[in-house]
């Protein structure tokens, strides 16, 4: 290696090291160590010694020293009061050579003190910096003035006087005292105060004399006055002590002496003694704390932990007095953490840390080169004292002071800042600027760059690169390096908000760095205006258990406030409470009594939450206590009084400061003559004064400021006949018994003989072998005892003492060895029988069982007693309940709804245990869900994008067996629950798919599961949007739904189709293999003679309704009106399969699924091919095959059509607004995918849906006429309905608007009539008005009235015809006509009860007359024969 490449390299490591360690003390001192000659050193440079306070005299010269130490020999200036001295040209100042400050002749007067004041040193080192010394203060004395002089006094002897010589402060160390003119000479009985007071203790005869002080502070000496001071003989009485000179509270600086005086005269003299803090002071055997004459106390040295308060205590022996003062300790600055010497690079940001500490806390201010920094954007004080420079530039070197300073004193500590050259570069390329230096995140504080490598260095894998950057006109730059080689991104931090910041970036390699990009210039964001905190925050305590708090607006809203948050914790908790408040006070109530809160408000605008007021803090108040006090004790003193302990109230319950307890006392022999008695806060009390053997009972309360708590349980004690000894121990107890057993000993004894003794208990002491192991003490009323947990087979020792207050007396001893443990467990008991289990409820169930081993009447008379265990296998790993019973029964509670239990019982008497019993099982009822439906998801059906699939999960919480959901959809989220879609689903599906919702539209979605008890809640609402453009394949099934009835094009069921199996009735009506045409010909015919068979024997049945049959059509009416509750099948009618309602009037097959369920599935579904009859011979031959979607998952698209709509729907109790005498019409959406024909067939004939109205509506059959007055009544409707219909209005309210049935007419709807409407009409249930059934159907719309499916829909748009009086009635909206299916508004369903549904089926049946259908059922049962054959053949 060449000469000098070594150090060369060193060096280049070096800087890389520190530009890779950017931040706050990036180089510290310890690169010291840097070798090389690039580094230069740190420079010694510091002050050897630095002026001190000083008191001077007028006239007299003064030395401030200073001397500081530097390689270099420093140039040293003087500053007085911050400015720099011209010694030059001063006669009376000049400077020493070692730099101290010589003051000639101080002058001092009262209106001119030019050299009183704050004198610092500066030293200055050309070229490398300057450092500043501590400030010292000059004090020079005031003229000679006394505030107070000697008093003419006399003493007697022995005890101590005080001479009064009161100067101002500054002069006292110039004082001194003469006596007849001569010096006084001071010694341990004779002291002079640093007020400039002589005290002379313990006087004697030559103590008399003429006192003077003179204050000598450099010029001539003055004089007090004189005066006398005489020495008493002692007095011959006593006198009591009092003080002559007191203590007075003072302040001192560590270091500094503090002298209490304190001199106190009397006869005896009395003796003084100090407490510091309630503490005795020892001041014999102390350096520091001395006893001066007269009893005053010096405290030498002072120290911090000196600080308190101080008693004197002067004692005659007969009577004590005490003065206090207090003691303050101040203490100047001292340095925990002085500033170290830094290396830096240019553009780095550094800082210099320094941590004082003293009394009053100081205050700290940097100097840099001897001028003070004023903090700035890149000067700021961190950490209060620690200073940090940001964005470092070449004239940032020199030495930096932190300077400390309090009352008291001030300190400096300095350091040195060596900006560092970057090193030349080796021989070797170097990087190309940085590329695409762009800002990918800009922020209000921060800003994020990314770039790319440069041209030089396509990989850029050793790459670093320095980021620099400074306001936009400011020349001082920051530099920001990247953590590790290779990366392309850096976060700048801690930027101001609004401002423009100018980027460049270089990169580096081993060679050094390269190439600075273009700058990049970047505003960062505004700052978001966000709430100030609210001023004047307060809180005050209304109640024991409410506070109130109050705040304003804050001054800085930035926008309107909309809302606040009031937050709030107990005192000593971490858990912070919130509560939403809309103005500016609020009363948060159920807090703890007497308990300590904190509250803070913050306020929120549109952006956010605000800035937190400071915490405030109250107290509750206080209320009575709310538990009595606790271990109420008895204790029998003598024959006249009781002592009674206690416990207070636990802390919780106390609800304030206990002030007192009230007692409250009674003769047990007379309950009515109560005493009372108030103590104080202690937590006993001697009740005196009581009767002779007499039984007392005692209670005792608790007491507040705000009155009584609840009292103890009375507690009696009975006092002595006669007042017992208590002088000396008891004597031997009488007798001791001890009875073992395997585990215990049962010790009794009597008391001792001499029954004049007082005994306060006894005193048992046992142990293997001796008695000492253990003691335990029992009251003296007791007789017995029995010690527990011993060991089997073991020799004890027991000993027995009476005892009193006295002590214990003479010990009675007895020993005894525990039975072996093998003792032979007893035959066990026989198990209970009969265990039976009888459900209540859905939490409860009852336990009942027999004992054989009970007399036949099963009384217990024993002390035997029951465990009842009971579980449930799921989970599999339950753990076993159980509980214990006394009677032959036992209520278990707390169960679990609709789960299988297993419960046993087990007898135990004594030692004695059965074995558990036979199981016995039983279920709980069913609840209605208590959680909604998990995991709701929706998706787009792949190549159908009107179409959606949601699927969920069981509810976790199901307590029953699940048989529906209803789905709840919605464009708006917010929008009344009634007014969401609803989709039915039947069973235990968890998959739906919903059709024709409008493309590009956010839907919501809910899910509410349901069993037999009813509705549970509904999920949280998911969003979905559709998607914004149909798939291409979506046209055929479009155009198939609405002309394949027209014959123009066969129905387009798709290539993949693959019929379900099974002969079931599809809703779709999805061909499958084509019929024999002769087949079909037969079929159609057949259906068309049945068709006019059954409409003969309406009109025959119609027409011979008899008058006695008006009572029923009035009480149908009146049904219609809402005054009667419809209910389902009875039991006594027996129809055959197919035959007509008489009430109800429907069409319709009994439905024999194999899992009838009477709350979902009231409605009949056809079973096959058969049940269907056609009407004319349009219908393609497909009709035959189409299949049953009842179940719900044999095909795929079998949810929204109409036979499986209608399949599934359930029945819903849906509360409508009460308006009875107006009919009611539930318009039900009519879908067909592959024909139009399809809603009539299966809709009206096969699967008419009936929907319960609480209280009004009624089932109605799908094929019943609707007027046009009815949908003209009707206020909420799904669609802009044609308003010119030409529908009789007479043909659907028969019973709201004529009383003569007869005018209800019906017509049935030709071919080509049924082809249009089902696109354009809905099929809407009507009550009937007759109780023969009306098969009237919509008539045909006139051609204007056509029915666009590709129009907005208008919800709740109101249709009025005229001529009719408008009926406001809400319609229950489930669905819509054609294709398209907006969100509409419906009504809520709730799940009707299982009792109220099965009584409404029986009293529905009970109006129905059967037997007068006789002959006609038996004509309808020959023509289905007849048809059965036909089509089998």
């Amino acid at each position: 290696m060449a000469p000098g490449a070594a150090p060369r390299l060193l060096g280049s490591l070096c800087i890389a090291l520190l530009l890779g360690r950017h931040g706050p003390a990036a180089a510290r001192s310890a690169s010291h160590g840097l070798a090389g000659s690039l580094v230069r050193t740190f420079t010694p440079f510091y002050f050897l010694v630095e002026p001190m306070d000083v008191l001077s005299v007028r006239g007299a010269a003064v030395i401030m020293n200073c001397s500081a130490y530097c390689e270099t020999a420093p140039k040293i200036e003087w500053k007085k009061d911050g400015t720099f001295l011209n010694l030059v040209s001063d006669d009376r100042r000049q400077l020493l050579p070692d730099g101290s400050l010589l003051i000639n002749n101080v002058v001092h007067s009262k209106h001119n003190k030019p050299d009183e004041g704050y004198y610092q040193c500066v030293a200055t080192v050309e070229s490398l910096g300057t450092i500043v010394s501590r400030t010292a203060k000059l004090t020079v004395a005031g003229l000679p003035r006394f505030t107070s002089q000697p008093e003419p006094s006399s003493v007697s002897k022995g005890n101590s006087a005080v001479l009064n010589c009161e100067v101002n402060v500054d002069l006292a160390p110039f004082v001194r005292w003469e006596q007849d003119r001569q010096p006084v000479f001071l010694d341990d009985r004779v002291f002079k105060l640093p007020s400039g007071a002589l005290i002379i203790s313990n006087a004697t005869d030559g103590d008399g004399g003429l006192y003077r002080c003179i204050i000598e502070s450099g010029g001539t000496p003055k004089y007090s006055d004189e005066a006398e001071l005489k020495i008493l003989p002692d007095p011959e009485v006593a006198q009591s002590p009092m003080f002559v000179r007191q203590p007075s509270s003072l302040t001192r600086v560590t270091g500094q002496s503090a002298v209490f005086p304190c001199v106190a005269i009397g006869f005896p003299a009395p003796y003084i003694r100090w407490t510091r803090n309630e503490e005795e002071l020892i001041t014999d055997s102390s350096e520091r704390f001395l006893l001066l004459a007269g009893g005053s106390l010096e405290i030498r040295d002072v120290m911090e932990e000196d600080a308190g308060t101080y008693n004197c205590i002067a004692d005659s022996g007969n009577e004590t007095i005490e003065a206090q003062a207090e003691l303050t300790v101040q203490v100047p600055p001292e340095f925990l953490k002085r500033p170290a010497n830094i290396y830096a690079h240019e553009s780095m940001d550094i800082v210099f840390e320094c941590e004082v500490t003293g009394k009053p806390t100081p205050t700290v201010k940097w100097v840099k080169n001897g001028d003070m920094v004023i903090p700035s954007d890149y000067f700021k004080i961190v950490k209060e004292h620690n200073l940090q420079v940001l964005g470092l530039v070449k004239s940032d070197e020199g030495f930096y002071q932190c300077i400390a300073e309090n009352d008291v004193g001030n300190a400096q500590a300095g350091a040195q800042l060596i900006i560092l050259d970057l090193a030349p570069a080796t021989t070797g390329p170097l990087p190309s600027a940085p590329r695409d230096v762009v800002a990918t995140l800009v922020s209000t504080r921060f800003i994020r760059l990314t770039w790319r490598t440069p041209v030089s260095d396509p990989q850029g894998d050793n790459l670093t690169y320095s980021i620099f950057y400074t306001k936009e006109g400011i020349n001082r730059e920051r530099v920001e390096n990247t953590s590790r080689p290779g990366e392309t991104q850096v976060t700048i931090q801690n930027l101001m908000p609004e401002t423009v910041y100018v980027f460049r970036v270089v990169a580096q390699n081993k060679h050094g760095p390269g190439e600075s990009s273009v700058p990049l210039k970047v505003a960062t964001q505004p700052e978001v205006q966000l709430p100030g905190p609210a001023p004047n925050i307060r809180a005050y305590a209304s109640s024991p258990t409410s506070v109130t708090v109050t705040w304003e607006t804050p001054l800085s809203g930035n926008g309107e406030i909309q809302n606040y948050k009031l937050y709030y914790m107990e005192k000593g908790q971490d858990t912070e409470q919130d509560v939403d408040v809309a103005g500016l006070s609020y009363t948060i109530n159920g807090l703890k009594k007497y308990t300590e809160y904190s509250f803070r408000v913050v306020a929120y605008n549109k952006h956010g939450p605000g800035v937190s007021t400071q915490d405030v803090v109250v107290r509750t108040l206080s209320d009575v206590p709310s538990a009595p006090p606790q271990n109420l004790t008895l204790e029998v003193r003598n024959s006249k009084s009781i002592m009674l302990h206690w416990q207070p109230p636990p802390a919780e319950t106390q609800s304030g400061q206990i002030t007192g307890y009230k007692i409250r006392y009674r003769k047990v022999s007379r309950k009515s003559d109560v005493t009372e008695s108030i103590g104080g806060t202690q937590l006993f009390q001697l009740i005196e004064g009581l009767e002779r053997g007499t039984e007392y009972s005692f209670r005792v309360a608790a007491l507040t400021v705000n009155g009584t708590g609840p009292a103890t349980d009375w507690v009696s004690a009975e006092t002595f006949e006669s007042d017992l000894d208590e002088t000396r121990v008891p004597e031997v107890p009488s007798s001791l018994h001890v009875r073992p057993l395997v585990t215990s000993i049962v010790v009794s004894w009597t008391p001792p003989e001499n029954q004049n003794i007082v005994v306060r208990g006894y005193a048992i002491g046992y142990g293997v072998g001796s008695p000492h192991a253990q003691t335990i003490k029992v009251d003296y009323k007791q007789r017995y005892y029995t010690i527990e947990n011993l060991d089997p087979s073991s020799h004890y020792v027991i000993t027995l003492k009476a005892f009193n207050n006295v002590g214990e007396g003479i010990p009675l001893y007895e020993s005894a060895v525990t039975r072996p443990h093998s003792v032979p467990d007893p035959s066990p008991m026989m198990p209970p029988v009969g265990v039976q289990a009888s459900i209540l409820s859905h939490d409860t169930i009852r336990i009942t069982w027999a004992d054989n081993s009970l007399p036949k009447n099963q009384k217990i008379t024993d002390a035997r007693y029951y465990t009842v265990r009971w579980k449930t296998n799921i989970p599999a790993n339950t753990k076993y309940k159980t509980a214990n019973a006394t009677t032959l029964s036992y209520l278990v509670t707390g169960l679990k709804p609709n789960t299988l239990y297993e419960f046993s019982v087990m007898v135990t008497k004594g030692r004695r245990s059965s074995t558990w019993s036979m199981t016995a099982h039983g279920t709980t009822f069913e609840l209605v869900p208590t959680s909604p439906p998990k995991d709701v998801t929706v998706v787009s059906k792949e190549g159908k994008p009107r179409t959606i699939i949601i699927n969920w999960q069981p509810p976790s919480e199901a307590n029953g067996k699940i048989t529906g959901y209803i789905i709840y959809y919605s464009t708006d989220v917010n929008a009344e629950i009634h007014d969401w879609v609803i989709e039915p689903v039947v069973g235990n599906r968890l998959t739906h798919q919903i059709q024709e919702l409008t493309l590009d539209t956010p839907y919501y979605f809910k899910i509410q599961a349901r069993n037999s008890k009813g509705m549970g809640p509904m999920s949280e609402a998911v969003q979905f949007r559709t998607p914004k453009a149909e798939s291409s394949d979506k046209m055929p099934n479009d155009q198939a739904s609405g002309s394949a009835g027209k014959g123009s094009r066969p129905v387009d069921i798709g290539p993949d189709y693959k019929p379900p199996l099974g002969g079931s009735n599809s809703p779709h009506g999805s061909p499958t293999s084509p019929l024999d045409s002769n087949m079909l010909l037969v079929i159609i015919v057949s259906v068309g003679v049945i068709t006019i068979v059954i409409v003969v024997i309406v009109a025959v049945f119609c027409t011979r309704r008899t008058t006695s049959h008006q009572k029923k059509k009035r009480a149908a009416c009146k049904s219609v009106n809402g005054s009667h509750k419809y209910k389902g099948n009875s039991k006594d009618v027996k129809p055959p399969d197919l035959w007509i309602h008489h009430e109800r009037l429907e069409l319709k097959p009994i439905d024999k699924s194999p899992d009838p369920n009477p709350i979902m599935t009231d409605t009949p579904i056809p079973r096959n091919s058969q049940d269907i009859t056609p009407v004319d011979n349009s219908m393609d031959s497909n009709i035959h095959q189409r299949r049953n979607s009842y179940r719900g998952h044999e095909s795929e698209d079998s949810m929204s059509t109409l036979a499986g709509r209608r399949g599934m729907r359930p029945k819903m109790m849906m509360p409508f607004d009460s308006q009875p005498p107006q009919p009611v019409i539930s318009a039900h959406p009519i879908h067909s995918l592959d024909n139009p024909h399809h809603h009539f067939h299966s809709g009206s004939l096969a699967s008419p849906t009936r929907s319960y109205l609480h209280h009004q509506v009624s089932p109605w059959p799908m094929g019943t006429s609707m007027s046009h007055s009815d949908r003209a009544n009707s206020t909420e409707s799904v669609r802009n309905t044609p308003s010119t219909d030409t529908m009789p209005a007479s043909s659907a309210q028969a019973c709201a608007d004529h009383p003569d049935p007869e005018s209800t007419t019906g017509s049935y709807l030709a071919n080509a009539q049924e082809e249009d409407s089902a696109q354009n009409l809905p099929t809407a249930h009507v009550r009937p008005s007759h109780p023969l059934k009306s098969f009237a159907v919509p008539a045909v719309p006139p051609a204007g009235a056509s029915y666009d499916p590709a129009l907005p829909s208008t919800p709740l748009l109101t249709q009025q015809a005229p001529n009719h009086p408008v009926h406001s009635v809400k319609t229950a909206s489930i669905g819509t006509l054609g294709r398209t299916r907006p969100p509409m508004p419906v009504v809520v369903p709730s799940a009707p009860d299982v009792q109220e549904t099965t009584r409404m089926l029986e009293d529905s049946e009970s109006n129905y007359e059967p037997d007068e259908l006789t002959k006609e059922m038996a004509h309808l049962e020959g023509l289905m024969k007849d048809l059965n054959a036909i089509t089998t053949a």
